[in-house]
Parts: C-alpha cells; sequence; structure tokens
C-alpha cells in the first residue's frame, strides 16, 4: 500500500485541543463493516450497542508525566543549558530510554537537575534513532519516583497545539487505568465513566483487561513511499492469566470480542500469531511480552471481532489498521462524513463504534 493511500482531508479546526467537560459527551459514528452503513449516535449509547456475553477488553495502561525540563550545567558551573528529556520505556531501576532535546548539548557523561536540584540525572549511553539511556537520582529521601511524578509533564500529542495544563493529569488518563507506563494515553477509553462501566456490566457483558504501554511511535507518521517499508515500533504489553482465560472462553463459545482501542488490537493480535506459531490451543499468550506485529490491510484477525477507537491521523499506522479491519473505502467514506458533521478528531475528540 502508498502512503498516498493513507491520506485523507483534515481542517485543522476539527482537531480537539480539549476534552469535552463530561467524558461521555462525545459523539460516536457506528459503522457496519459488512454493508459500509454508517450511524450518527452519543458515546453514552454505547452500552446499548453490546449484547449479553460480548466480553470487552480494556487497556488500563497508565500515563506517566514523561515530559521533564532541566538545566544541564557546564563543569564550570556558570551556565546552564535548558534541556528537555522525554522519558520514552523504563529499562531497568530509576533507568529510562529517552529522547532528549536538543540532543547535541547531551553526550555521555552529560548530567541534568530538574526541579530546586532534588532530581539529577545522567547520560549513560547513545541508543539508536538518537535515543539516551538516562539514570535517575534523588538526592534526599523522597523517591525517584515521586520526583518523576511530582516533576514531570503530562505527554500530550504534538497535535494538541498547548502545555499541559493541571486538568491533563486527570482526563488524559482513562479512569480504569492503574498499571504500567505509557507515554500516551489509549484514547479510546478516555470516554468511559463509572457509570458507563456499570451499565456495560448490567447488560451481562464481560470486561477484562490487559496493559499495552503505549510508545511515542503511536503518533510517528509514515513517510517512507510504501506502509510496507515503514519501521514499526515495538510496544511493550502484558494480557493477566485471568483475561487470557476469558478470552479463551469467548472465542470458544463464539461470544464477540470487543477491543476498546488499537492498543487491546495490537496486543491481541499479536498474542494470538504466537499462539498460532507455537500450535497453541489459546486464543492468546497470558504474561509480558513485546508487540511488534504490523497491522496492515490484508490481515487475518484471529481474535477481535468489534472495536472501538478514535479517528486517527492521515499517514498514520492506527489508520491502517482501521483499514485493515473494516476496510479502506468504508473507513475513508465513514471519516469523510465526519469531517462534514464536525466530529472531533483525535486524542480528545469523538470515537468509531466498527462492528
Amino acid at each position: 500500500m502508498r502512503v498516498e493511500d493513507l491520506d485523507f482531508h483534515l481542517p485543522k479546526e476539527r482537531i480537539a485541543q480539549r476534552p469535552l467537560e463530561r467524558r461521555d459527551d462525545s459523539r460516536l459514528l457506528e459503522l457496519d463493516r459488512a454493508t459500509g452503513a454508517f450511524v450518527d449516535r452519543r458515546f453514552r449509547d454505547f452500552p446499548s450497542l453490546l449484547a449479553g456475553g460480548d466480553l470487552v477488553v480494556l487497556n488500563n495502561a497508565r500515563v506517566i508525566p514523561a515530559r521533564l525540563f532541566g538545566r544541564r550545567v557546564s563543569k564550570k558551573d556558570t551556565e546552564a543549558d535548558e534541556v528537555e528529556v522525554f522519558l520514552l520505556r523504563r529499562v531497568g531501576q530509576d533507568t529510562w530510554e529517552a529522547l532528549v532535546r536538543p540532543g547535541r548539548k547531551m553526550p555521555v557523561g552529560a548530567r541534568v537537575t530538574f526541579g530546586s536540584s532534588q532530581l539529577e540525572a545522567d547520560v549513560i549511553s547513545r541508543e539508536e534513532a538518537g535515543l539516551r539511556r538516562v539514570h535517575f537520582r534523588s538526592r534526599d529521601a523522597k523517591g525517584v519516583s515521586e520526583y518523576l511524578d511530582e516533576l514531570g509533564h503530562v505527554p500530550l500529542p504534538p497535535y494538541i497545539d498547548r502545555a499541559d495544563e493541571p486538568a491533563d493529569r486527570e482526563r488524559y488518563q482513562t479512569v480504569f487505568s492503574k498499571a504500567g507506563a505509557a507515554v500516551a494515553a489509549p484514547t479510546a477509553g478516555l470516554h468511559f465513566t463509572p457509570e458507563i462501566l456499570q451499565a456495560i456490566r448490567d447488560r451481562g457483558v464481560e470486561l477484562c483487561e490487559l496493559t499495552l504501554d503505549v510508545g511515542l511511535g503511536t503518533f510517528q507518521p509514515v513517510h517512507t513511499e510504501t506502509l510496507e517499508a515503514h519501521p514499526i515500533h515495538a510496544e511493550s504489553y502484558e494480557i493477566p492469566v485471568k483475561s487470557g482465560e476469558k478470552i479463551k472462553a469467548a472465542k470458544a463459545a463464539h461470544r464477540r470480542v470487543v477491543a476498546i482501542g488499537t492498543t487491546v488490537v495490537r496486543a491481541l493480535e499479536d498474542s494470538a500469531a504466537r499462539a498460532a506459531e507455537q500450535g497453541r490451543s489459546d486464543a492468546v499468550l497470558a504474561g509480558r511480552c513485546e508487540a511488534r506485529l504490523f497491522i496492515t490491510p490484508g490481515h487475518r484477525f484471529r481474535v477481535v471481532d468489534a472495536l472501538l477507537t478514535n479517528f486517527h491521523l492521515p499517514r498514520s499506522t492506527l489508520l491502517a489498521l482501521v483499514f485493515a479491519f473494516a476496510g479502506r473505502d468504508r473507513v475513508l467514506a465513514a471519516y469523510r462524513h465526519a469531517v462534514e458533521a464536525c466530529y472531533r478528531f483525535y486524542s480528545y475528540g469523538d470515537c468509531m463504534w466498527i462492528r
């Protein structure tokens, strides 16, 4: 597939810059992938679109305040250069793989202080693609993780053209977040409230959770001429044993497995592919793993039967995943309608229900 096939026209004013006052006030575009028909709804209708016996799978990843602003002090301690450290992946005790800006001021051995110098970090190695490995330490009794949480900023996506605000600490987080260290939210989950979750349970729908630590690569546009030439990023995920058992039981009983977001799709389909490669009867493999599966049109879905997802960037791997699930022409027709009907796009925007 050529990258041009992933394009569509999106006026800048359709990109949501802030969340709605109420999570479940967002709009929902229902798409029937068998016929291409779509219906305008509200997210609060979502529980009524589920059937008793469905299994809804949530990504409970918790977004960390991954953006840190500090100072690199010169050896003479006479001047300080401002630097940004964007945490990407924890690789050890108080050690992270990070993106640093400006990179030329952060060679191996550079030291950075944050806040009132309560937290400091050393660049201990240079990684691929210009990344750095950074080791943190606290200069008082408070732990490193406490300072990261206190001094870090919410890693809003680049298409949100503003600085993060205190309210983003709560709104750029799902109400069921609890595990992991994601640097981007699993945004399809942002629409849920405790009341919506209870309404889903009241319909006899099962829920289960997994954790996929959403990485910065989720925002990376496709720059190669073809989709297949794009280097897909890896993301760490964990499927608990209990969730694996529920998914296996649902598939065995031919009950619908509903993925809340593309991150859930990627974790489930990656795990299912691994199970198939090993000749296992399990629908998915429980445990922790790295998702490296690149879902593109032509992919045979082994687990996911229905999908709730936000609207995605043109020329993105996430849009390619949605094309794979519902068909390019039908998805683009729905997207054109969403643009014309003034739906709100991306992380703080509205959503699609694809069945």
